[in-house]
């Protein structure tokens, strides 16, 4: 039995255990400070895994022992703005506890651990001497069983798609994304590895190796050695195991923001909402800027309701292609056919603001110059791109321009990106973010972007915090009538889904990205129009990873609900336990009679009710309760 805080010592296994508020969760570490385990509702679900540092120049710590143990415990709400929720309960029993080494130096390194109702998390704290710079870290996590779990290969831009393997079947010469997303050996517990807080460190990835799944620390790119740079003090990133029932109960979880730096100031000029988006639609290389054809993409916002609009790559003077950072190109001015404070003032005109895209190479070396110019037009938030690394020296330029941008009160779109760790709960103002094979792969031959890795998506990536699919594609198919095309892409998915994915995806600043002319007097663009963005509370209410997802979100007295299937036709029920008293008129949109088509039904409904959704292949459905009044 827990004590007060949580706290209780495993003298017969030579261990710490650390009790989650609820009682259900315990994370245990070994007296030595070599190794941790986890268990949930009396079953293992993270074996035995190492613990430890590697650093330059210096021996290994070893022959630690426990010599300190600082207990506290925490019970908040946090408001959150522009979020998944409006408040987070931050509830947690954690210990700090120091181990010093038996003999030369005596040198300490302290572990800070943590235990939630949905998961646990530990990070090190050491007094590292100035000269010392950390190489790797010792860290692996050992599933217990051999589970299948959801995984997606490591790359640069995080624009992999998932699969489920089984641990002993994942090859050691690659490295794995996160989350991992697995299942205790009895499918009681569903669990998800994961990184958090990356401030002053560095981003890492998951190397299967005999003895679990190895943290692999990105290296510098001035010290292919080196991960961490040397320093008087080292606070390393949360190592985290989110945990529930199901998979889908992850969803709602905030363990990720909670583990966080919290938001100092007021952010409630933070504005979430849609935008419409310039370059999905037309061709990779950006069409030629016009003051016309910019006029158009706001002129359609503002007859839309959608409070910004995205300019992306081609606006700046002496604009490069795609994806190259030209030494030529000044993103201070515009290109000669643009006169971006006067597009500002008839943005304004029309209750629009714009958002501009810029090469991360041409923010780093100017980014006072940049964002002080941007600020001065009136420019409402940016875009930055082709980032692609999650080195030590790239996660500082994440904070320094989440910083400096929420100076200037503009919001922050991140691509080329690395997944969430929280920092947005630190900078309300970083909206959202990429790390996602997103709906821009629709426009290749080899895009992935599959129903059911549409599915996958809402129980992998997005746990992890905002993701910037980019949905709206409105040139709707099936899989099996898909036709890749660079200019008026089709998806693989119906219209149902395209709807469902504005409630699914968790992203308080939410692309449109069809061309205008896609929504005239379209099928469904009503709902998504007047769907929201931000968030009073989220539920999971059915589903699983290799099938389908149903989510209600809730804004106000009214919910949404979005449902999507993966490449298999499905009737779903969904319980409607979730309203609170009183009577609700459900407008629904599912599945019409093709993938352009969704048919609208409108109904009075309980509590006590349950919908029956009937969903094509690739399909999904939108649902609007409000109160019957």
């Amino acid at each position: 039995m827990a004590s007060l805080f949580g706290f209780i010592a495993v003298a017969a296994a030579a261990q710490v255990g650390l009790v989650s508020p609820d009682g259900h969760i315990e994370l245990r570490v070994s007296s030595d400070g070599a190794s941790y385990s986890v268990v949930r509702n009396h079953e293992q679900v993270i074996s035995p895994s190492q613990l430890g540092l590697r650093l330059e120049g210096a021996a290994a710590y070893s022959d630690l022992r426990l010599v300190e143990t600082r207990k506290f415990s925490r019970d908040r709400t946090i408001p959150l703005t522009a979020s998944k929720a409006r408040t987070a309960r931050d509830a947690f029993n954690g210990a700090v506890l120091t181990f010093e080494e038996a003999a030369g130096t005596r040198r300490r390194l302290s572990i800070e651990a943590r235990a939630y109702n949905d998961g646990v998390a530990f990070r090190y704290l050491a007094p590292i001497p100035g000269s010392a710079a950390i190489t790797e870290e010792r860290t692996t996590f050992q599933p217990a069983g051999d589970p299948t779990c959801y995984v997606s290969e490591y790359a640069g831009p995080h624009e992999n798609s998932w699969a489920p393997v089984k641990v002993s079947a994942l090859e050691r010469a690659k490295l794995y994304d996160y989350p991992m997303v697995c299942a205790s050996p009895s499918g009681q517990t569903h669990f998800a590895l994961a990184q958090a807080e990356l401030t002053g460190y560095a981003g890492s990835g998951l190397k299967p190796t005999e003895n679990g799944l190895q943290v692999v620390l990105s290296r510098r790119p001035d010290n292919k050695v080196v991960a961490i740079a040397p320093g008087e003090g080292l606070t390393s990133a949360w190592r985290v195991v989110m945990m529930a029932d199901r998979a889908g109960d992850l969803i709602e979880s905030n363990l990720i923001g909670n583990l966080s730096a919290q938001a100092q100031g007021d952010y409630s000029w933070v504005k979430p909402g849609k935008a419409a988006w310039d370059w999905w639609s037309g061709p990779l290389t950006s069409e030629k800027p016009t003051m016309e054809r910019y006029r158009r993409f706001i002129d359609f916002a503002a007859e839309s309701g959608f409070p910004y609009f995205l300019i992306d790559a081609g606006w700046a003077l002496n604009a490069g292609p795609c994806c190259a950072a030209d030494e030529k190109t000044d993103i201070t001015r515009s290109d000669p056919a643009i006169d971006v404070p006067a597009l500002v003032a008839y943005a304004r005109s029309k209750g629009v603001g714009l958002l501009l895209w810029a090469h991360w190479k041409h923010v780093e070396p100017r980014m006072t110059e940049v964002l002080d110019t941007y600020q001065r037009w009136g420019i409402k938030g940016v875009k930055v791109d082709f980032m692609e690394r999650d080195d030590q020296e790239m996660v500082a330029f994440y904070v320094r321009l989440a910083r400096e941008t929420a100076r200037r009160h503009l919001l922050l779109d991140m691509h080329g990106a690395f997944p969430p760790t929280g920092l947005a709960r630190t900078y309300p103002n970083y909206i959202t973010q990429e790390g996602v094979m997103g709906a821009e792969y629709n426009k290749f031959t080899w895009g992935q972007v599959t129903p059911g890795h549409n599915v996958k998506l809402a129980y992998t990536r997005m746990l992890l915090g905002p993701m910037d699919y980019t949905p709206g594609g409105f040139r709707n198919s099936t899989p099996e009538t898909y036709v890749a095309r660079e200019v008026s892409p089709m998806t693989r998915m119906t219209r149902g889904q395209a709807l469902a994915q504005y409630v699914v995806y968790e992203s308080p600043l939410q692309m449109v990205s069809d061309d205008p002319e896609a929504y005239a007097n379209a099928s469904g663009f009503a709902f998504l129009k007047a769907v929201p963005t931000a968030w009073d509370e989220t539920r999971f209410v059915d589903g699983a990873p290799d099938s389908h997802v149903v989510v209600a979100r809730r804004k106000g007295a009214t919910w949404y609900v979005g449902a999507m299937t993966n490449e298999q036709a499905r009737t779903v029920a969904i319980p409607l336990a979730f309203l609170g008293e009183g009577r609700f008129q459900a407008e629904i949109w599912q599945d019409g009679a093709g993938p352009n088509d969704v048919d609208r039904i409108v109904k009075t409904v309980s509590s006590r009710d349950v919908l029956e959704i009937r969903m094509s292949v690739g399909g999904g459905a939108a649902i609007t309760l409000k109160p019957d009044r």
